[in-house]
């Protein structure tokens, strides 16, 4: 059996694909050309987010019997075409959940603080403390849009610096909320009543834009804007304008909609640009969620459970 890693994975599938004897390559982030070259005579794919696996590399995967996936969103796979050719797409929820929760507070007390711009100054040599007078989470109400894994443990975290929290998801059963503290509301009820919002959904046709004028029109003024899900699911259109207004208070995001993979380039700088950036009270990181060691770790022992089932249903 043949296995191929085309993205930076934790070093622990290594290690378990070695003791398992499986004969593995690593390349990074192929361009579409490069995979179908690479993938005729590959068993098992295992990636994350990048490039999009479409007909045409499912085409050339000849001996393509199972994808791996170390992240949770799977739109970056034609999943149809994969169920026609019975190829399992096993991804690895719930695994990152924690380290996208602590980056979410991060990426809010970096608003409400002021930390970017006061260290900026400080590193430009000038040392006020009087100017960036900034504001305290407690007493405020965090709204979050999807409410799996990763919403739910940023509930648990937003009760312990005492905001109030609402929650909305069309798809979770009330019954199963595990915490009396959280208040599952309508979106419209989340965007008017919350001072954060931050999103854990995913991009699909029913999300794309989901948060663009009008909902933006609807929310309190100052609310702050949290995207550690996916670009796409915010009008950035819509927030550029209602930032520069002043009706919000601004944005932290770790995702564009735009963004990019390496898709094999040279570097793995990739260029981008937004009209974002021009924003102060903008910042964003590289989609970084669930970049960290203790995550990624986790999500390679998922990886190779699945492998594990996958291989003793197909002995």
């Amino acid at each position: 059996m043949k296995a191929l890693i085309i993205d930076q994975m934790s070093e622990e599938i290594d290690k378990g694909l070695k003791e398992r004897g499986i004969e593995f390559k690593k390349v990074m982030l192929p361009k579409k050309d490069e995979l179908i070259k690479l993938i005729p005579d590959v068993d098992v794919l295992i990636m994350r987010v990048d490039p999009f696996i479409d007909k045409d590399i499912l085409d050339a995967a000849k001996n393509l019997k199972l994808i791996l996936v170390g992240s949770v969103g799977t739109n970056h796979i034609d999943l149809e075409e994969c169920k026609k050719r019975n190829i399992p797409v096993m991804n690895s929820p719930g695994q990152n959940s924690n380290a996208v929760a602590e980056l979410v507070f991060s990426k809010a007390l970096d608003l409400y603080r002021n930390t970017v711009q006061a260290n900026n100054e400080v590193k430009s040599g000038i040392w006020n403390k009087y100017r960036w007078i900034g504001r305290e989470l407690r007493n405020k109400t965090m709204g979050i849009l999807g409410y799996g894994s990763i919403g739910r443990r940023v509930a648990e975290i937003a009760h312990v610096f005492k905001m109030d929290v609402l929650a909305y998801d069309p798809y979770f059963d009330p019954k199963n909320n595990p915490y009396d503290y959280v208040k599952l509301v309508s979106l419209d009820e989340a965007l008017k009543n919350s001072d954060v919002i931050t999103l854990h959904l995913p991009l699909t046709k029913e999300t794309k834009n989901m948060i663009s004028s009008k909902q933006m029109e609807g929310m309190r003024d100052g609310t702050i804007l949290i995207n550690a899900a996916r670009g796409g699911v915010i009008d950035e259109d819509a927030l550029y304008e209602y930032i520069k207004n002043g009706k919000l208070g601004g944005a932290n995001l770790d995702t564009l909609a735009d963004e990019l993979g390496t898709g094999g380039l040279d570097t793995q700088d990739v260029p981008i640009s937004s009209k974002l950036f021009e924003l102060d009270r903008v910042y964003m990181s590289p989609h970084i969620g669930g970049s960290t060691i203790d995550a990624q770790d986790d999500i390679g022992h998922l990886v190779l459970q699945h492998l594990d089932e996958f291989l003793k249903e197909n002995k």
